[in-house]
């Protein structure tokens, strides 16, 4: 039986298809969280992660091995610096909603999914920080615990950054 040109054609259509899909699927798997060691230490100051309290944050950048960071107030100092240009591919933080504030562990979210609690009492590696949840649910009752607002990935500002503990602080309701 002799192919028609149209199926001479689809097959090298699917053939192609097929590998582009298998080349997002691993694209997709290099973007997992990466779970930090005893020794995994913050780009921006050094400081060994698991020493300090609150959640932690992690770049992949699209060429290059993930930096880490110990405060979600160094995060966002990298990711907002009108500086940065390295080309990101992902950004993780971990859900304060699933782990130990003192200790976290694991629970690591799309940080552009996530909901921040700005001007919290809770302090992190360097004084206040921000808190990092994958359900607004959990991040409300973070704020009725403890206090701040509750803002979305694009609301965070430079402004925060420079004073974590105030800005926001007196809101009473998400922006």
């Amino acid at each position: 039986m002799n192919a028609t040109p149209i199926a001479l054609l689809c097959k090298p259509v699917l053939i192609a298809l097929v590998a582009l899909l298998a080349a997002c699927g691993k694209e997709a798997a290099q973007l997992a969280a990466v779970e930090p060691d005893q020794g995994t230490a913050c780009a921006l100051d050094g400081m060994v992660l698991k020493d300090y309290p609150g959640p932690k944050a992690q770049i992949h950048y699209k060429e290059g091995a993930p930096e880490f960071f110990c405060d979600l107030v160094e995060l966002f100092s990298m990711v907002l610096a009108p500086e940065q240009k390295r080309p990101v591919a992902g950004i993780f933080v971990q859900d304060m909603g699933k782990t130990d504030w003192a200790q976290p562990s694991g629970h690591w979210v799309d940080a552009k999914l996530a909901y921040y609690v700005v001007g919290s009492k809770k302090t992190g590696s360097m004084g206040p920080t921000f808190g990092s949840f994958s359900s607004l649910p959990d991040a409300e009752a973070f704020v009725a615990r403890e206090g701040g607002t509750v803002k979305r990935f694009e609301q965070m500002t430079l402004d925060m950054v420079s004073q974590p503990g105030k800005g926001a602080a007196h809101e009473d309701k998400m922006h």
